[in-house]
This record gives structure tokens, sequence and C-alpha cells, in this order.
């Protein structure tokens, strides 16, 4: 199993930087449990890693993810109906929501640079990360009720609160391939660029991030997570907190000293 884990998700930190990529292109990065198992571990490594400023989440081949591997799911069904088991879906619990958790709650920022179509946990994945770049053949699709589930990865969560609660019913209830373009103007994503330049542009936007002021990008992930779920004057009392943390910081000495001399600030994450 863990040669299989290796395989189907590679890991690499350069410079800051750490990059996750689903590596099972012959399906699509379909979530199958080696790759599920080896994605949440590497996303919990690169939290716990403090030379980690920042995380790159892509993938290989044509495809981001299509979400679960449904020839394996059929086999997971047939074997929990037989021993009477009714959770054919403990996958959400053990593998999906550690997932999107380690996305959304590690202070540090993660882009998601999604090469090809996203669906079902797939879509998850890429709404949980901080910063979308798509390349603009990618696609969406939330999946989901076309096989007969419900929303899971975080959907029922991020989509609404990113395109608000009409536009995510339709998207959920109707199922459809949503291009790049369209995904753009909804608010899906942060930025559409050439397929070609998929690659180097997210890397680029992601290394960008990784040599930034890291306390104050933990602060502004947590602020806005924290936010969308409390009444003003709680994110007022919250700003407070963390502006006083990101004000102690060492990056914010040296982002000032640098305004001060008129000088690019070079930060230390800490």
């Amino acid at each position: 199993m863990a040669d299989e884990q290796a395989n189907t998700v590679l890991y690499d930190v350069s410079e800051g930087l750490a990059t996750i990529t689903l590596n099972r292109p012959d399906a699509m990065n379909a979530l199958n449990t080696a790759a599920k198992v080896a994605l949440r571990d590497a996303l919990l490594e690169a939290a716990a890693d403090p030379s980690v400023r920042a995380v790159l989440l892509t993938a290989t081949g044509r495809a981001f993810c299509v979400g679960q591997d449904l020839k394996e799911h059929v086999a997971t069904l047939a074997a929990t109906r037989e021993a009477g088991d009714g959770n054919a879906l403990s996958t959400v619990r053990e593998h999906y929501n550690p997932i999107v958790r380690a996305i959304t709650e590690m202070p540090k920022p993660v882009v998601a640079g999604v090469n090809g179509v996203a669906a079902g946990a797939g879509f998850g994945f890429a709404l949980a990360a901080d910063y979308r770049v798509v390349a603009d053949t990618a696609s969406f699709n939330t999946s989901f009720a076309g096989v007969a589930l419900t929303a899971d990865s975080g959907v029922s969560w991020t989509l609404p609160r990113l395109i608000g609660q009409t536009r995510a019913a339709d998207l959920l209830f109707f199922p459809r391939s949503i291009s790049a373009q369209d995904a753009l103007e909804l608010g899906l994503v942060n930025r559409v660029v050439p397929a070609a330049e998929l690659a180097e542009r997210a890397a680029e936007v992601a290394r960008t991030l990784a040599a930034g002021p890291t306390v104050a990008y933990a602060g502004l992930k947590a602020s806005m997570a924290y936010g969308a779920g409390h009444t003003l004057a709680e994110a007022l009392e919250k700003e407070d907190e963390l502006q006083t943390r990101a004000g102690a910081s060492q990056d914010h000495t040296i982002a000032v000293e640098a305004f001060l001399k008129k000088e690019k600030p070079v930060y230390l994450g800490k």
C-alpha cells in the first residue's frame, strides 16, 4: 500500500513551497483509497512542516480530479451489503473530511492549480483551496446528484459562500459541466490561464505566496473563515486578535523598515 500511495500522490518541497500532485492520470485522478490516504497524509505533512510556507495542489494528465473512483466504490458497495454494513461511504469521514480540513485549517495559503476537469470531491478540494488558478480548458461539475449522492468534501459549505445559495442549488440539483470561463464569471476561480501555461502560472502564484508574510496570510485565512459564521462585532474582535499577532511578527517589522527605506522586503515567514 505504501508504494501505491507514493505513486498516486507526488510530494515535493522547494524554497518554502510544498507541491502536492495527484498522479493517477490514466484514471483521470479518480480517488481510490490509496490516493485518498496519500493526499490526506501529504497535506497533513505540509501543514505540520515549519519550512513549508505555501502549498500548491495540482495534478498530472488531462484531469485535476474526477472525484471518487467509482470502480472501487462499486466493489465497496457490494462488500458492505454482503456484510450487512450500510456505511459504504465511510470514506467521507475517514478521508474527504480530513483532506478538506487540512486544506482550510492549515495556517498557510493553498493554491489549486486546476489543469482539467474537477468533479465531485475534486471540485470540493479545489473550492477548499485559498486561491484557484485554472487552465482555460478545465471544467467543473458537482456530479453528486448524478450518481444519487448528496454533497461532500465541503461543497455544501464552500459553494454557496462563493456564488450564493440560488446558484449553488442550481449546480447541485442539476449537475453539468461548467467551463473555466463560466467559472470565472461565477466567482468560482481567481485566474484562468492558457492550458500550456497552467503549471508555470500556478507555481508562480504559489511561489509568490511562499515568499510572502506567512503570519499575515495565516491571519487573513483565519479571519475570513471566522467571519463567514460570526457577527460583525465578533469578527471585529477576531480581527483585533489576529492583527495583534501579525503586528508582533518579524515580517511586519521587516515590511515597515523596507517601506521606509524604499526597498523590497525579504520575509522570514515568522
